[in-house]
């Protein structure tokens, strides 16, 4: 049996009993298993705070910065091998492994540059110093400092790579020790990503730790200055809100949870047009990149009544082209869910969305190439429909997290407005149209009820990075529904991982305090 191990307190560990079972989800085989049971939890992180936050605090962001290109070069050399990992614990191909691998390493060399440029300080200025009194002597400046406690991660399954690092990252740049627990259906490729860098000893001891398994107990141990980041389910996210160490001791937390995100086809838009293609061709490649499985994807296609039916052709017959099942064979574009537990999810709540929604393009349909349908947790990509977007309220209500998309009609963009935001709230909205001042105001209409608008005309036609695609450089996470966080959005994301502080003294004191620290720009 191979029993992936947990690093905590700063050595490798076996969590006792049989451990949980980690498939492969095409081929039902058992890869690994893990175990968190048993393990001293509270050592643990006091090892991280410690041990881990001194040595990283006693480093300038310069420093840090370097660590994490030193970690960048170390994962660089074990792709192949996360490839393989993801391929067989995920179930997807190469092209959709890529997402969240190279994901993760572009993240990790963007933060590296970025905390470059902030330099040899240990702290940074917020803005500008402000008078306290009218001739200037005495003087306020706010100031950030990095936490003294730990970050830990609470992981979602669809990407153990990038879901890592993309925390990780500005965590560590920031001087705060991390610790992770994966999901546990595919915690492998996380816990080899640890496991590398950890064996390079790139990092402080303490400063990478990792928990695979049960997060039973997870939380109990976490102090006022500890931040939480947690990707997952609304009812999780409540759960984590509801503790102690949140009610009571105020740990900060950061929370991106489900989203009904929308892509809206302007009203100038006919049948044919550049923006309704560009349109099908994101709703296709966002229903099927990992098998749907993306807290970004498309769910709910808005587009004007007259191009309803021309839109359901358009879409339906790029997804009949669509080969699913086993990532391993040559034509398979489209590879399994990660569980049969998530296709038993998937399918029950597609089952929901169909009480109120006609099916456009079946699924089902589609053959399971290479693979035993009673074995992989394979589905084909469906989309459904709703003549009357208002009356069908599950669409707005119900996330189906796998290759399930709704299109909806609307007769004006104030109405097509107020449906998109029936959905109370989501990690982004994409924009398809050609004029430059109707795409200017739909935005920012959206903007409020969005962490991320993402605008298609056809001269970013082939540079734009995609509804789904989580670029360093834009914040991601969303009011709501969404969870009310934010990740990311460059050096924004250092916020989290610092405390702001008023320090208000002499104009000499406050110079002198000025010259330690880096300024902080976005």
């Amino acid at each position: 049996m191979n029993l992936l191990s947990n690093h905590l307190a700063g050595r490798w560990q076996h969590g006792s009993g049989p451990g949980t079972p980690l498939f492969d989800p095409v081929l039902g085989t058992e890869l690994a298993r893990v175990s968190s049971e048993g393990l001293d939890l509270a050592e643990g992180f006091d090892y991280a705070r410690e041990t881990g936050g001194t040595a990283l605090r006693a480093l300038t962001y310069r420093q840090r910065a370097a660590l994490l290109a030193e970690v960048g070069q170390v994962l660089q050399a074990h792709r192949e091998a996360y490839y393989d990992i993801s391929m067989a614990n995920s179930g997807t191909t190469r092209k959709d492994s890529g997402v969240d691998i190279e994901g993760a390493l572009y993240t990790l060399a963007q933060y590296a540059k970025w905390g470059e440029s902030l330099g040899d300080a240990r702290a940074l200025l917020d803005g500008d110093a402000m008078r306290l009194a009218k001739d200037g002597t005495f003087q306020s400046q706010h100031l950030l400092t990095p936490v003294r406690g730990l970050a830990l991660f609470i992981n979602a399954f669809n990407f153990p790579a990038w879901g890592l690092w993309e925390k990780a990252a500005p965590a560590l740049l920031s001087g705060v020790p991390v610790v992770v627990k994966p999901a546990t259906a595919t915690a492998w490729l996380t816990q080899r990503m640890v496991a590398d860098v950890t064996a390079a000893g790139v990092l402080p001891p303490g400063a990478l730790s990792i928990v695979c398994g049960s997060s039973k107990g997870l939380m109990d141990p976490l102090r006022p200055f500890d931040v939480v980041s947690f990707t997952g389910s609304a009812d999780t996210a409540a759960l984590i809100r509801s503790h102690v160490a949140v009610t009571r001791h105020s740990v900060r937390v950061n929370i991106e949870a489900d989203s009904l995100n929308a892509a809206l086809l302007l009203p100038d838009a006919s049948p044919g047009s550049a923006s309704f293609e560009l349109l099908v061709g994101e709703v296709v490649r966002e229903m099927t990149v990992r098998s749907g499985q993306k807290c970004t994807a498309i769910r709910r296609v808005f587009v004007p009544g007259h191009c309803y039916d021309a839109i359901a052709e358009a879409i339906s017959a790029k997804l009949r082209g669509i080969a699913v099942g086993n990532p391993r064979s040559d034509g398979v574009r489209m590879g399994s869910l990660v569980s049969r537990e998530q296709l038993d999810g998937v399918r029950a709540g597609l089952a929901q969305l169909r009480e109120q929604a006609e099916l456009l393009h079946d699924g089902a349909s589609h053959p399971i190439v290479d693979a035993d349908p009673a074995v992989a947790a394979c589905m084909g990509p469906t989309l459904l429909g709703a003549r009357d977007a208002h009356a069908a309220s599950l669409v707005h209500e119900v996330e189906v997290f796998g290759p399930v998309a709704t299109l909806l009609p609307y007769r004006d963009l104030g109405e097509a407005q107020a449906l998109i935001r029936r959905g109370e709230g989501s990690l982004v909205a994409s924009v398809y149209g050609t004029d430059p001042q109707q795409i200017a105001e739909a935005a920012a209409a959206l903007a409020d009820s969005h962490g991320r608008v993402h605008a298609v005309s056809p001269e970013v036609a082939s540079l734009h990075t995609g509804h789904g695609n989580v670029m360093p450089m834009s914040l991601h996470g969303g009011p709501g529904r969404a969870g009310g966080g934010e990740e990311l959005g460059g050096l924004r994301a250092l916020n989290f991982y610092h405390r702001r502080s008023a320090v208000q003294a002499g104009a000499a004191a406050i110079e002198r305090l000025a010259a330690t620290g880096s300024r902080l720009t976005f």
